[in-house]
This record gives C-alpha cells, structure tokens and sequence, in this order.
C-alpha cells in the first residue's frame, strides 16, 4: 500500500513560503486534473454501456468518485506528477531561476 504524504499533515514538511504554498496547491490541482482526464478516457473506452443498471444516475456517481479519487492521489502524491512540477517550477519562486 502507497503511504500517503499529505503535505498540511506531514510534519517532516519544513514550512513553507505563501509563494510555495500556492505553487504547491497548483501544482496538486494540475495532478489532480491530469488523474480526472486519464480516468475519464479510461471510462470512454469501457464497454459497459450495454450492461444493466447504467444511466445517467451512475454515470454521475462515477464522475462524482473519479473526482474525488483524483483530489486524495495528488494530494497523497501516489503519482508524483505534483511533485515533479513542484521541483521544476519552485527555482522561478525561490528566485533561483
């Protein structure tokens, strides 16, 4: 099991600047967005729109957990690719770059 790594609880997380902050959030609602699209096309391929018990009731229940499943997983960093932006973009913040 991935342990998650909850960046407003983990206490090994030095505090961080406003700028950090906010880059940080962005950065986990990008993941959060790229983990809802590849579910969604995930979804588009499936084929079981011919099975009993689908509608739009469903639909909107899995639209609905997809979501929230992307929102725990950039937070818990599972994928990374919050993570990895952070990085990248954290030398213009800090004034590195």
């Amino acid at each position: 099991m991935i342990a998650p790594r909850l960046s407003a609880v983990d206490p090994a997380t030095p505090a961080l600047s406003p700028e950090r902050q906010e880059l940080r959030a962005a950065a986990e609602g990008f993941e959060a967005i790229m983990i809802r699209r590849m579910l969604e096309s995930a979804r588009a391929s499936s084929f079981a729109e011919d099975a009993p018990l689908t509608g739009g009731g469903l639909k909107q229940f899995q639209k609905m957990r997809d979501e929230h499943f992307a929102e725990v997983a950039s937070q818990s960093g599972a994928f990374g690719f919050a993570r990895s932006i952070e990085e990248q973009l954290a030398q213009f913040v800090d004034g590195k770059g």
